[in-house]
């Protein structure tokens, strides 16, 4: 919401009046003048107008997961266990999840209450990498290298993959990295060579790496260096 908006929804305050509150200074957010009506505030912010406490601004809150196998990327689900039931934290309901995985997929997952932040995490346009562990059922064709670089045409939906890294670290292993997310994306680039992915694991979400100490089910906060690059 536009600041100027904000304070005109205040009992007794026209939108006259709250433009003169902004052109005199008068309004602060997180404790800095704002005399811009377009300011755009969220409801982490803390808004003050001459020293009086208007929106106290909740916490924005980030966590890391390690997603083990068998859980649902879900908030609920009446069959299985979901990430958010592995997560011992106050109104955990309010939170969501930036970039789900399948339900035996496992690795690196992005829960947070903070929806634009998540947002430039994921979105396509961001072209924030996500790379995985990938081990397959047969031999993995040294040809897929240079063939997901290219871009797979996907012919059901009539679309070509982004270009994608793939890294080949034994016969039936590679790391994989993704600029995109489409539904079974990985699991279908492979099975293009007739070739069955039996084990993925998420590594990396653009420069959030998987903490090494988490083991499957463990989770802990983001800490300020993890969350302003984002």
């Amino acid at each position: 919401m536009r600041l100027d908006r904000f304070l005109a929804n205040l009992p007794a305050c026209s939108h006259r009046q709250a433009r003169l509150l902004l052109a005199s200074g008068r309004a602060s957010v997180n404790g800095q003048p704002v005399r811009d009506g377009t300011h755009d505030i969220r409801v982490f912010d803390r808004i003050e107008l001459d020293g009086e406490l208007l929106q106290a601004g909740k916490p924005a809150r980030f966590y890391m997961l390690n997603k083990p196998a068998g859980c649902v990327s879900a908030t609920d689900d009446p069959a299985h266990p979901t990430v958010l039931d592995l997560l011992n934290e106050p109104d955990k309901a309010e939170l969501h999840i930036a970039g789900r995985l399948d339900f035996n997929t496992t690795g690196l997952m992005i829960l947070t209450n903070d929806g634009l932040w998540s947002r430039r995490l994921t979105q396509p346009e961001s072209l924030l990498g996500k790379t995985y562990f990938v081990e397959t059922e047969d031999p993995i064709d040294p040809i897929c290298v240079e063939r997901f670089a290219q871009g797979l045409y996907f012919g059901y939906e009539n679309l070509t993959t982004r270009p994608a890294e793939l890294q080949l670290l034994g016969s039936h292993q590679a790391r994989l990295t993704l600029h995109e997310g489409r539904y079974h994306q990985v699991k279908r680039m492979f099975g293009h060579f007739n070739n069955k992915v039996t084990a993925l694991h998420r590594e990396r979400m653009g420069p959030l790496t998987l903490d090494p100490t988490l083991a499957p089910g463990q989770y802990r906060r983001l800490t300020p260096a993890e969350i302003d690059p984002i």
